[in-house]
Formats: structure tokens, C-alpha cells, sequence
């Protein structure tokens, strides 16, 4: 995997320095929906990635958030990109956002970048090798209990009012020492990995979203699963990433969590 993952490293800095000088401009802003937006800087970001992966791996599937994309039929590895993921942070001058690559194996996470261009922090994993930052070997949380644990979460920019995430960010912030809401899951899973946070979970993700930080907590030390503790899928429709030490506290949560949604 190290070969996939000086490559992607290369490109994620090549899409860092677009971004970064392009975060102190005025930006070019459009609408995807009725509060998700896009800039110029997500797209000409998305335009480099994707023309470097094809260059070096013509054979492989990509699938990128603004649809420069291409799907190679049977292709065995696809590359999940978020060129700019944060993009209302970067729009609104708050320098959490960064650049995510990850590549899975017939749908499994096997390597991962993640750099704030901001930071100039680089997150890299590859499977079965260990996590990273800026080189330096990293491993999720050693606190054993969500009452002394910092956790992190986001909401949708679709059907927001639809989310019932609300009652578990209530839940979680009387039973731990507080829930972060910083607009990057990217990042947010690099914060678990590091052991920034000892957990994060969300509603209805991407595969770009997550392809890099899922395999950046597991190499880390830490577990990712739905909110049940079946396998997260890509693109699933929940997501839970501990330090694996809350895991089981945090579902037990999620499940009062969930009974204000469901009537019972």
C-alpha cells in the first residue's frame, strides 16, 4: 500500500496549495441545495485530484463529491475524494477543512490522506501499517468512560429539519465532558485517531467523506461501526468511531438517544 499512499500524499499537497492561499480571498460561492454550497476552490481542488489519480491509475474508479469522477467497471480499487471537505468553514474564513483521499479495495478502506492545508497537518494510513501524523505514529484515546470524554459530531445540510441528531447531541453532552461541532467528519475522525476526541459519529455521510478517517481511527487503535455495532459500510446511513474503550457506553447512549425519534 505504500506505493498508493506517497502518491496520494503527493496530490493531497499539490490540492493543499490551491486551497490554502485561496482561503484569505474573497470567495466564489454557488448553491448545491438550500444551504449546501460549493466554491471554485472545491472544484478546481477536485479538478487536480482527480486528473493526477488518472494519470497514475487509469484502471481505477473515483468517485469525488462534485462529480468529476469516473466509474471503471470491475475496477478492484476506487478512490474517494473530498476536495475541500469543510467547504462552509472555508467559506466563512474558519480554517477547519482540509483535503481527504482515501482508497478502498473492493470496498474496503486499505489507504488514507487527510491534510489540513491550514495546519499543515498530514493524517496518512495505510492498512495493516498504522496511523500518522506528519510522520509521527499516532493512537486513539486511553480513556475508558464517555463521562470524561470530549466527543464530536455534524448535521446534514439536506433535510435538516428530518435529523433527529439533535436528541443525541443532547443526550451525549449531559453524559460526557462536551460535543464538538467543528463541520469537518474528515477531520473529525483524524481528532479520534489522535485522540483529540474518544468518539464521533453522524447521519447519512458520504464515502468521501469518510474513506480516509475510517481507516485512519482503525489503524489508530479505534473501531468504527454503525450505531448498532455492525460493520460500517461506506456511505452507510450511520456512523460511530470510538477509541474503542467508550464503544459500548456510546451505544447504550444512542439507544435513549433514539427513543424521543421513534415514539417508543
Amino acid at each position: 500500500m505504500s506505493q498508493f499512499l506517497d502518491v496520494a500524499i503527493e496530490i493531497a499537497r499539490e490540492a493543499g496549495a490551491i486551497l490554502r492561499p485561496e482561503f484569505d480571498r474573497p470567495k466564489q460561492i454557488s448553491y448545491k441545495g438550500e444551504v449546501d454550497i460549493v466554491t471554485e476552490s472545491d472544484r478546481r481542488s477536485e479538478a487536480l485530484i482527480v486528473a493526477r489519480l488518472r494519470k497514475h491509475y487509469p484502471d481505477h474508479a473515483i468517485i469525488a463529491e462534485e462529480g468529476s469522477g469516473s466509474a471503471a467497471a470491475g475496477a478492484k480499487y476506487c478512490w474517494h475524494v473530498d476536495p475541500l471537505d469543510g467547504t462552509t468553514n472555508f467559506a466563512h474564513g474558519y480554517p477547519c477543512f482540509a483535503v481527504s483521499i482515501g482508497l478502498a479495495e473492493e470496498g474496503r478502506p486499505v489507504a488514507g490522506v487527510v491534510f489540513n492545508p491550514v495546519s499543515d497537518e498530514m493524517f496518512t494510513a495505510a492498512r495493516g501499517e498504522g496511523a500518522y501524523l506528519n510522520g509521527k505514529r499516532i493512537h486513539v484515546s486511553p480513556i475508558e468512560k464517555l463521562a470524561y470524554s470530549l466527543v464530536a459530531t455534524g448535521f446534514p445540510t439536506h433535510q435538516r429539519k428530518r435529523s433527529a441528531n439533535i436528541n443525541y447531541y443532547w443526550e451525549f453532552t449531559l453524559r460526557s465532558h462536551g460535543v464538538r461541532r467543528d463541520g469537518s467528519a474528515a477531520l473529525d475522525l483524524c481528532s479520534v485517531a489522535c485522540g483529540r476526541f474518544e468518539a464521533f459519529w453522524e447521519f447519512n455521510l458520504h464515502s468521501w467523506d469518510t474513506a480516509a478517517g475510517v481507516l485512519l481511527v482503525e489503524e489508530a487503535g479505534g473501531r468504527v461501526t454503525d450505531m448498532s455495532g455492525a460493520p460500517y459500510e461506506l456511505g452507510g446511513p450511520q456512523m460511530l468511531a470510538t477509541n474503542r474503550r467508550i464503544h459500548a457506553e456510546m451505544q447504550e447512549v444512542a439507544l435513549i438517544a433514539e427513543r424521543p425519534a421513534t415514539g417508543s
